[in-house]
């Protein structure tokens, strides 16, 4: 088993496959967060929405939990839907019902896309909840025009008066991270194969900016992307002579430090190592299909 263990803030649990949770697990990766995205193609109908809501607050939680990875999740309505305001405004109506949960670590992720006046309005409005609420806010920085994205995500959510030490800005790069970390607010970096942020270059920005509000994680989604990007990155981290404390500092104590301003990550036992019982059910559901169930002793000090 490796002896670091990580924490992967931002991976779409539900695209990937048990296969993935098993190496995740094996890799170290001890916790996840999952936050609201799009799927690919737009939703139609707000039942749509709760359905897929539900989902990330219930059945991914266990799901990662058969694996040994604790589930977390941020809820949000994503920039690129908040396009539809018809069905945004339905999206918006019902937030709460899902927001408040328990496992929910943050609004997220939310923010632009083509940074247009409608998904301005979707931001304003989740941040204000956030506020009301006393919520992390976890931030999409768009694909294109991104530095110009990143700056007015942060200007908005000041306006609203978001506590930058709870703002944490996304899909950042080297043309972003310095506005980020001068801001206040936490810049993570998604690891990707082939574009956003590679892990060869996250090592060099790592070594720049020092370990400080950094976090690293994988995004890892529908496409082409890889569950195993923070623990790969940490090991060419080592490789490359970076301080140690640095590499466990953007690969799990920010990111806990981060999100556990929710109140809702139990930071002791997040430290221990969950006991797996593969016998449980969801509903009428488990993980298994006829194989032998995983069930783990508990260790008796």
């Amino acid at each position: 088993m490796n002896p670091m263990r990580f924490f992967d803030p931002h991976i779409h649990c539900t695209s990937r496959t048990t296969n993935d949770y098993v190496a995740m697990a094996e890799a170290g990766i001890r916790a996840v967060i999952e936050p609201a995205f799009w799927l690919g193609q737009p939703r139609t109908t707000l039942g749509a929405f709760t359905d897929y809501f539900a989902s990330i607050l219930g059945w991914e939680r266990f799901r990662a939990s058969q694996f040994g990875i604790s589930h977390y999740c941020a809820i949000g309505l994503n920039s690129k839907e908040a396009n539809d305001e018809g069905l945004a405004r339905e999206v918006l109506e019902v937030l709460p019902s899902y927001a408040l949960k328990e496992g929910v670590v943050a609004i997220g992720e939310i923010g632009y896309d083509e940074i247009t006046p409608a998904e301005e309005r979707a931001y304003e409005a989740q941040l204000n909840f956030a506020v009301e609420n006393d919520m992390v806010v976890m931030v999409h920085s768009p694909h294109r025009d991104k530095k110009r994205g990143i700056q007015r995500s942060i200007e908005v959510a000041a306006n609203c008066g978001v506590p930058m030490n709870k703002l944490v800005i996304d899909h950042n790069n080297e043309e972003t991270v310095k506005d980020v970390l001068d801001s206040g607010a936490w810049a993570a970096f998604t690891i990707y194969p082939h574009t956003k942020m590679g892990s060869a270059r996250m090592c060099e920005l790592l070594r720049q900016y020092g370990p400080e509000r950094i976090i690293v994680d994988s995004s890892a989604d529908w496409g082409v992307s890889d569950p195993l990007a923070v623990p790969r990155t940490a090991a060419m981290m080592v490789e490359k002579g970076i301080d140690p404390e640095a590499v466990r500092l953007a690969t799990w104590q920010n990111a806990l430090d981060a999100y556990a301003q929710s109140g809702q990550i139990d930071v002791q036992a997040l430290e221990g190592t969950l006991e797996v019982d593969q016998r449980q059910l969801f509903g009428e559901n488990s993980v298994l299909r006829g194989q032998e169930p995983r069930v783990d002793t508990p260790v008796v000090n």
